[in-house]
């Protein structure tokens, strides 16, 4: 008997995450979450999901939003997502996510929900459409959580809010019912975990940004890609300077996040060794590293993508 208890492999920790299919995942994308995702494969029971019910809360061209899913699935594959060690699907394909998500609303108070920053900044930037979705997407969020009863869940900053809510959502619940859902942790990521935008440095790259200068696409073509961190910005000291300064030189200090997420040299490193030289040099580097790393990224997400069967 001794033997055999031995013999049981430990289960590894769930995690849970996913993005929504909504525009071209962005080299912030990557180094935040697809390159931690890949790492993570081997230690934990990974689950990474499609978020395509949550892409409806804004209007969506049905065809749009379908290849656009398909692009999303195969570039989590291109980035490393192995079918065979992690589940890869489609939200919308597992009916209990919804199905929970309305028995979780009713554990859920309205003014939690009003509280939560995010719906303030979408319902202001989508004040046309600022649909009950909008409202209880945290809710939603909770029940993708909580129905595999995950245990760690890689968030971003802009994603704390949400997860504190599912957990206080599980323990509600828990304490009425007994011990049914896992509260999950929060699973956050250091180095390069927020990659900023190259225009306003001082706020989040993101794939929904209107200006398509603020981001770099996973999928964009090289020249377009050197184009960007060409014109990325940075400031008007003379003679340039290039350190580690969020506060003041945070067009210079995202660059060398990028750098640094992108080669794996340390902050200090790159300080040393761009001591002197122009910010061109600097953006010229940084340009170079993102388009080697995403060649092999580009090129077997092409390959997936032609294969329909």
């Amino acid at each position: 008997m001794s033997e055999s208890k031995s013999s049981t492999p430990k289960a590894k920790p769930i995690v849970l995450s996913g993005a929504q299919p909504s525009g071209q995942l962005t080299i912030g994308n990557y180094l935040g979450a697809l390159r931690q995702w890949d790492r993570m494969q081997d230690d934990y029971d990974c689950l990474y999901c499609i978020v395509d019910l949550h892409a409806i809360t804004v209007r969506q061209e049905p065809a749009a939003l379908r290849n656009a899913s398909l692009d999303s699935l195969a570039l989590y594959l291109a980035c490393g997502i192995d079918p065979n060690r992690s589940s890869v699907f489609m939200q919308s394909h597992v009916p209990e996510h919804s199905q929970l998500n309305w028995i979780l609303n009713c554990y859920t108070q309205f003014g939690e929900l009003s509280r939560m920053t995010q719906f303030k900044d979408k319902s202001e930037r989508h004040s046309n459409n600022v649909n009950a979705g909008l409202f209880t997407y945290p809710v939603l969020m909770a029940a993708d959580i909580l129905i595999y009863n995950a245990h760690q869940i890689p968030v971003g900053h802009d994603q704390k809010q949400h997860l504190e809510l599912a957990r206080d959502i599980a323990s509600r619940f828990n304490a009425l019912h007994g011990d049914i859902f896992t509260v999950p942790e929060p699973y956050i990521p250091g180095v390069a975990a927020r990659v900023m935008s190259l225009q306003e440095p001082t706020k989040k790259m993101s794939k929904s940004d209107e200006n398509p200068w603020n981001f770099v696409g996973l999928l964009e073509d090289p020249k377009m890609i050197s184009k960007k961190f060409k014109k990325a910005m940075t400031d008007s000291e003379d003679p340039p300077r290039v350190t580690y300064d969020l506060e003041n030189k945070a067009g210079v200090a995202n660059l060398l996040s990028i750098l640094s997420g992108v080669t794996g040299k340390s902050i200090d490193s790159l300080v040393a060794e761009y001591e002197g030289k122009m910010y061109g040099h600097l953006k010229g580097d940084v340009a170079d590293a993102v388009i080697a790393l995403l060649e092999p990224v580009q090129a077997k997400f092409h390959q997936i993508r032609q294969d329909q069967t």
